[in-house]
């Protein structure tokens, strides 16, 4: 099967094996697992903070950094596509007590102005107390769409004028580092916390980092194990994630490639309605009224293809690292032999 419903879904390369292997380990609990000593290291200093902590998953990063910003019965603003409010299961409740002011953005995606419309008044006690922003690069519902860095920047100064925090979730930051040659120490510099996933374009089994400064993330380790992530011999999977960032980052730029061709392809067929802009390794498409999502889905794979319903007709293909070549021109041949 070709599967394309998520970059995901990806299984380690022999080389990343053989590193998983060779990995030397310890105790991270107790902090003693140098490999991911290592990889918290690496990735601190890649964007110019001074803490990073191993997470088994990035909804766990985000639900922690939200913790350490916000207190019971605060607010945070964020998207209304925002992963940390559709598909962290409502964690920024259970977890936080904390409530969402969505904003309806531009494929995911907010302006400062929004932001600064978005704040309670912090003497008008009926409301929640504004305390945080969270923005997500690339966006997932949006299609993979990158952030403007400079509208990035003008949120940090209403954060700052307002004494909000400021996080990223990144589970797909490098994806935007590439397409926009960007640099991770950008990011380091405005964002107070961010959350980097190695599971999805870098191709590890599982594992995202949250990296910030010295002071915000003080608590981290006592709010991960109050999560649930207090882990063992966790270095296995760090080498994983050593080895991803040495050698599956520029990459990237393939898959974004691939998304831009299938692209290309979808909106020259007759059974599509729209094709959202493809900026990194997403597609959203939607289909003509006259066509059943549901055969549409099933007669993909019946030649082989997976790929997801998101809902309200929004229709997904991710590209990814076993996304290969090959798979890809079989693939846009099939979408062309439909009608």
């Amino acid at each position: 099967m070709i599967d394309l419903k998520s970059d995901t879904v990806t299984k380690p390369t022999p080389a990343m094996l053989e590193a998983i292997m060779k990995a030397e380990v310890g105790d991270d609990v107790y902090k003693e697992d140098p490999t991911v000593n290592l990889l918290e290291e690496r990735l601190a200093k890649l964007f110019g903070k001074e803490k990073a902590l191993f997470f088994p998953t990035g909804s766990m990063a985000n639900q922690a950094a939200i913790k350490l910003h916000t207190q019971p019965s605060e607010q945070l603003i964020c998207d209304k596509w925002a992963h940390v409010y559709n598909y962290e299961g409502g964690g920024v409740s259970f977890n936080s007590g904390v409530s969402c002011k969505l904003i309806d953005g531009h494929r995911g995606m907010i302006t400062a102005e929004q932001v600064l419309d978005s704040i309670n008044p912090p003497d008008f006690y009926h409301s929640p107390l504004t305390s945080l922003v969270c923005l997500e690069n690339t966006t997932n519902k949006g299609g993979g769409a990158c952030y403007d860095f400079e509208e990035i920047k003008k949120i940090r100064k209403v954060c700052d004028d307002h004494g909000l925090g400021l996080h990223l979730d990144g589970a797909r930051l490098f994806n935007a580092l590439v397409a926009k040659n960007e640099s991770p120490k950008q990011y380091g510099e405005v964002f107070d916390t961010i959350s980097i996933c190695l599971s999805k374009g870098l191709g590890t089994p599982l594992g995202s980092v949250l990296i910030g400064g010295e002071q915000i993330m003080k608590n981290a380790m006592r709010v991960r194990k109050v999560l649930g992530g207090g882990m063992r011999q966790i270095g296995f999977m760090a080498a994983a994630g050593l080895y991803a960032l040495e050698n599956n980052i520029e990459r990237l730029a393939d898959d974004h490639t691939r998304a831009q061709e299938l692209s290309e392809i979808l909106k020259k067929q007759s059974y599509v309605k729209e094709v959202e802009k493809v900026e990194t390794n997403i597609i959203i498409f939607y289909l003509n009224e006259k066509i059943q999502e549901t055969d549409f889905l099933k007669h993909l794979i019946d030649n082989g293809i997976i790929i997801s319903s998101m809902g309200e007709g929004k229709l997904r293909i991710v590209t990814h690292l076993d996304y290969t070549q090959a798979m890809h021109e079989e693939f846009m041949e099939v979408l062309q032999s439909l009608h």
